[in-house]
């Protein structure tokens, strides 16, 4: 019986992987033969594309199996952070595979409309078309539960791929039917309509695998797990430039920065910081670093400082966020240090936010300077 407690597991992904991979492999090796012996002997271009489009399914799961396999490996000298992104590359492999048998196969449905063919309907079509649905749509809530339970991208993109094969084949069979009803020639559109099915599953699996591989964001799901645990810390006063790094599934790392009043015990921050990290990693199994900001909270002009560019901040851009505000009095001016994030597409206001925040304190008894650190918002 498998174990889908701890998803993030690397025996329990693999274990999930190998279950998928060789169902896949059996039904898909099964539903190639039918299909291709019956597409041969009614001479339906759209079921024999059927067929291959099934040949390719048995192959993705190989290169499941395969990458579920290798990314089970622990870390090693060569690679510390572990083997885990081989499981996304496997999802690659086999988007790369499927958009090639695409291409073919549309390739052939052309010939097919441009120089149409009779097409015998019979009894063992009929059967093996709806067969294959029935088998398809099994294999898309098996990999639908599995990859939803280990949260694995390649596992719920193979679910939509079972998913749009069983769609498919309900659409050859309806071709057979009315083609064999009204002589409608529509076996050639038909297998080009496969065609585009296969190119669809293939492009979305590569981005969908593409885009970890890149180093995409964080889910905001994510995010919120590792700010919960920090926040829960009451000595915790904020926080900011949170980072995540993923190296392949159960293979993430984090750091964030945590600020706390200056005055409390270092040694006592360091424990406390210590046990959110350990936290992080058992309940979330991400490697959480936390960077420590002592804080000044018992300085009134300072905090009179930092409320008013608050204040300026809410007017100007409340998508801003502002973090690590420091300042220095000296004879014949002030200087402010801080941090602002700001969303990505935001970005390009920095210049034109920092004038209109040095405009805003320009009617300061001493003259203000800004010193601001731009950052990217998580």
């Amino acid at each position: 019986m498998l174990d889908l407690s701890n998803p993030q597991d690397p025996r329990t992904r693999a274990a999930a992987g190998k279950i998928s991979g060789l169902v896949g492999l059996f039904c898909n090796v099964l539903l190639f033969g039918a299909k291709l012996a019956v597409g041969i002997l009614t001479g339906s271009v759209s079921v024999t594309a059927d067929a291959m489009n099934n040949l390719s399914d048995a192959a993705s799961s190989i290169v499941t199996l395969i990458g579920f396999k290798l990314a089970e490996k622990p870390a090693d000298a060569d690679h510390p952070y572990g083997h885990a992104r081989y499981e996304y590359l496997s999802g690659l492999a086999v988007a790369a595979l499927i958009v090639v048998i695409g291409v073919e196969l549309g390739k052939t449905s052309i010939e097919k409309i441009l120089h149409p063919t009779a097409v015998t309907f019979s009894l063992p079509l009929a059967l093996v078309l709806v067969a294959a649905v029935i088998i398809k749509l099994g294999l898309c809530l098996l990999n639908r539960r599995l990859g939803k339970k280990i949260r694995s991208t390649a596992l719920l993109a193979t679910a939509a791929d079972s998913r749009n094969d069983a769609i498919s084949t309900a659409v050859v069979l309806i071709a057979a039917g009315l083609q064999t009803a009204f002589c409608w020639q529509l076996d050639g559109w038909m297998g080009l309509a496969v065609a585009a099915f296969i190119l669809y599953s293939g492009t979305m699996l590569a981005k969908d695998t593409i885009s970890p591989l890149l180093g995409e964001t964080a889910s905001p799901e994510l995010q919120k797990l590792i700010v919960d645990v920090v926040t829960a810390e009451e000595k915790v006063l904020g926080y900011h430039d949170l980072m995540v790094h993923d190296y392949g599934p159960g293979q993430r790392f984090a750091s964030i920065h945590v600020e706390m009043d200056r005055r409390e015990d270092p040694l006592e921050c360091h424990e406390r910081i210590d046990i959110l990290e350990r936290i992080c990693l058992e309940q979330h199994n991400v490697h959480l670093v936390i960077h420590y900001d002592p804080v000044i909270t018992d300085d009134p002009q300072l905090q009179l400082m930092k409320q008013k560019v608050q204040q300026l901040l809410a007017v100007i851009e409340p998508a801003a966020g502002m973090h690590d505000f420091r300042m220095l009095t000296m004879e014949k001016e002030i200087r402010v240090f801080f941090d602002l994030s700001l969303p990505a597409e935001k970005m390009g206001i920095k210049a034109r936010l920092k004038q209109q925040l040095d405009a805003g304190l320009a009617d300061e008894p001493i003259p203000v300077q800004t010193f601001i650190t731009f950052d990217i918002a998580m």
